[in-house]
C-alpha cells in the first residue's frame, strides 16, 4: 500500500475497536496482540484490542490481565462462565469506543494484516466487510458443510456471499447498535445488517493453518447453525411482523376447515328437507378433518395475534452473560 493509500486510510477513521472472543487459547494471544499492531495499528490514528474470556479453563485471562497491564489499549472481559460466541461478542461491542469494530478469532487463522484492505472496501461506499476465505485450509468434512450452508443461506435471505460463517469482520459502530446477537447469531452479522438496510460486501482474505489449540465447529455446530438460519428468515422477514408469518397458514386451515364444515351443513340441510337421499353426516371423515382445520387454523391465528401484543409490549431484554471481572472501567458507548 503506497503513502497516499495509507493518507486516506488514516483520514477516513478516527479509532477501531477489535474485539476478540477468547476460549482456551493461552499460545496464541500474545501473538494475536503482536500481530494486530503491525496489521492495525499502522493503518488507523487509535486503536483498542478487547479480549472477551468466555469462560476459559486455561491461563487466558491472566494473560489478558498481563496484555492490558502492559499496554494501555487492550482490554479484557472475563465471563463467570462459557456463555458463546454471541455473548463474548455483544459484551465487546457494549465496550468498544471505537467508530470501526473488527470481528476476529483468537487462534492465529484470521489475519489482521488483512485490515487495510477491509477498510479500504469499507470506505468505498459500504458498511459491513464480511471477509472470504477463498482457500480454507480446513478438513472437507468442515468445508463441504459449510460451501452448503452458505448457499442456503444467501437463498434464504437475499445477501448472497461466499462465507457468512466468516471470522473476519469490519462494520460501522451504528451497525452494533442496530443488531442484537444472542444463541449463535454471530454468524449472521452481515444478513442482520443487510435487512436492517446497511450496504454488505465482502473481500477475500487469508486463511492461516491452526497452529494452537483445537476448532471448537462440529456436527452440533452445523445442525444449531440451520435451526438458527430459519430464526433469522423469520426475525428479518416478519420480525415485525408475526401475524403476517402466521396469519397466511392460519387463514388457509381456518378457510378450509370452514368451507368443508358450511358444505356439510348444507347437505344437512338438504336431507332434512328430502332432496337429496338420507345420509350419516357424522360418520363421514370430512367433519372430523373440518372441524380439527378449523381450530389449528383458529389456534394459529391467536398464536399471530399474541406474538403482535408480546412486540408491541416489550422492552429491551437483559443481557445474556454475567461478566466476573474487567481489567479497567468501560466506555458506556450505546449512550452516544
Amino acid at each position: 500500500m503506497n503513502t497516499a493509500d495509507d493518507a486516506a486510510l488514516t483520514a477516513a477513521t478516527e479509532s477501531v475497536s477489535v474485539i476478540i472472543p477468547v476460549c482456551n487459547e493461552q499460545d496464541s494471544l500474545e501473538e494475536l496482540i503482536r500481530q494486530i499492531e503491525a496489521g492495525v495499528g499502522a493503518a488507523c490514528v487509535q486503536w483498542e484490542a478487547i479480549l472477551i474470556d468466555d469462560g476459559s479453563t486455561d491461563r487466558s485471562w491472566s494473560i489478558i490481565e498481563r496484555l492490558s497491564t502492559a499496554m494501555p489499549n487492550v482490554h479484557g472481559i472475563c465471563f463467570r462462565r462459557n456463555f458463546g460466541k454471541a455473548a463474548a461478542l455483544t459484551a465487546g461491542m457494549n465496550r468498544a469506543t471505537g467508530q470501526l469494530l473488527l470481528m476476529m478469532d483468537a487462534d492465529l487463522q484470521d489475519d489482521p494484516a488483512e485490515f487495510p484492505d477491509m477498510l479500504k472496501k469499507l470506505n468505498s461506499g459500504f458498511d459491513v466487510v464480511n471477509g472470504w476465505k477463498q482457500r480454507r485450509l480446513d478438513p472437507w468434512h468442515k468445508v463441504y458443510p459449510s460451501r452448503v450452508f452458505n448457499w442456503m443461506v444467501s437463498s434464504l435471505t437475499g445477501l448472497s456471499l461466499h462465507d457468512h460463517n466468516c471470522g473476519l469482520k469490519l462494520f460501522r459502530a451504528e451497525v452494533a447498535r442496530e443488531i442484537r446477537l444472542y444463541g449463535e447469531l454471530h454468524r449472521f452479522i452481515p444478513v442482520l445488517a443487510f435487512s436492517r438496510g446497511f450496504r454488505v460486501t465482502e473481500v477475500p482474505v487469508h486463511h492461516r493453518p491452526r497452529e494452537f489449540g483445537y476448532s471448537k465447529y462440529g456436527v452440533r455446530r452445523f445442525l444449531r447453525g440451520l435451526l438458527d438460519l430459519v430464526t433469522v428468515k423469520f426475525l428479518t422477514s416478519f420480525g415485525r411482523r408475526p401475524l403476517h408469518a402466521l396469519g397466511g397458514t392460519g387463514l388457509a386451515f381456518l378457510a378450509a376447515g370452514l368451507v368443508g364444515l358450511g358444505w356439510l351443513g348444507l347437505k344437512w340441510l338438504l336431507v332434512r328437507t328430502g332432496l337429496v337421499p338420507p345420509e350419516t353426516i357424522g360418520q363421514r371423515p370430512l367433519l372430523a378433518y373440518s372441524a380439527a382445520s378449523t381450530l389449528l387454523g383458529a389456534q394459529i391465528l391467536s398464536l399471530g395475534l399474541i406474538a403482535e401484543l408480546i412486540i408491541a409490549n416489550s422492552q429491551q431484554p437483559q443481557e445474556c452473560f454475567s461478566i466476573r471481572q474487567q481489567t479497567d472501567q468501560p466506555h458506556d458507548n450505546r449512550s452516544e
